[in-house]
């Protein structure tokens, strides 16, 4: 298994270390974005704009050879743009169906929140089932399936605030963030003459991602570790400036993450350190504080970091199988 491990090890180095000839200086964020994917989950970028959102879907789609559509949500986006729609072709007598963007292994839903309701919850099946239904037919997406959703957390006029039922299905939320000094003199000395991503080519194959997602799931979690990823989400349904805590959906993103991380570490076996690491990506976007620490301007991220501090960490018993 150790073998084996290894070489799951490599395949996500690869990924890796090639988005990041594009992706300067965001190790981290690049890290996450692919645990998003091995686990069959998606993605929520807030920030602003310029900091290489939609250069962060591609660059992954390149390097793992999937399909990318990116689809800019405006207020009069119809859900039939995102989903598809039947048209009557006159020389068959019948109606075909035109995809839309989201048949595709790669989404990426740019500025989500500035279409309506109705729209954004065209992507609710899609995220969930991995499937669309249009005119009463349904139909599968392609496997691999991410969707990789941005939005503007400066920037709120003409926007409609995505509801929690949705927040809930992103499996994690980050932000990309401002690259340091250097980090951005390289970017602009690598852009001198062509951008980085018109060379950027397939460094894993499409089934090496599919066994990634399979056998991720047989990363061993010790029942130490269970309990304190339980005891991390329950902490946030307690919390006092907390209205509204993570869900037991929640739970399972963090559980799932985890054995991810494990994996790309070469390990077969989830530590503390991994819960630990990925709780604030995981759960900080499912919590609704409450009006008086929205007064306070207090960020759910502080109150996870909080949290995962004060959650006593399992034994060391935890950190391998007896």
């Amino acid at each position: 298994m150790a073998v084996q491990m290894d070489d799951f090890r490599s395949i996500a180095e690869r990924v890796v270390e090639n988005v990041e000839r594009v992706i300067v200086g965001k190790h981290y964020e690049v890290q996450l974005a692919l645990i998003a994917l091995i686990c069959r989950g998606h993605l929520l970028i807030e920030d602003v704009p310029g900091v290489g959102k939609t250069t962060l879907a591609k660059s992954l789609s390149r390097s793992l050879g999937c399909t990318f559509k990116r689809m800019q949500f405006t207020p009069d986006l119809l859900p039939s743009d995102v989903t598809g729609v039947s048209i009557y072709n006159q020389k068959s007598a019948e109606f075909e169906f035109r995809p839309g963007p989201v048949m595709a292994q790669i989404v990426l839903a740019d500025e989500v929140n500035r279409a309506t309701p109705k729209t954004q919850s065209a992507l609710l099946e899609a995220m969930e089932e991995n499937q669309i239904t249009v005119d009463g037919v349904t139909r599968a997406l392609p496997v691999p399936f991410l969707v990789m959703a941005t939005q503007n957390p400066i920037e709120y006029e003409g926007t409609f605030p995505l509801p929690e039922a949705q927040l809930d299905r992103f499996m994690m939320r980050l932000s990309l963030g401002y690259p340091s000094a250097a980090d951005e003199l390289v970017v602009l000395t690598a852009q001198q003459q062509t951008h980085p991503l018109d060379s950027l080519d397939q460094v894993v194959s499409l089934e090496d991602l599919l066994q990634l997602q399979q056998e991720v799931r047989g990363v061993y979690v010790d029942r130490l570790v269970s309990e304190y990823i339980v005891a991390v989400v329950t902490a946030t349904r307690e919390h006092q400036e907390v209205y509204l805590g993570a869900s037991p959906r929640g739970s399972l993103a963090l559980y799932r993450a985890s054995q991810a991380r494990a994996m790309m570490y070469g390990r077969d076996y989830v530590i503390p350190d991994d819960v630990k690491e990925l709780g604030e990506p995981t759960l900080a976007h499912r919590l609704i504080v409450s009006p008086a620490a929205r007064i306070r301007n207090v960020d759910p991220r502080q109150i996870i970091e909080e949290i995962v501090e004060a959650v006593p960490v399992p034994g060391a018993g935890a950190a391998a199988r007896s």
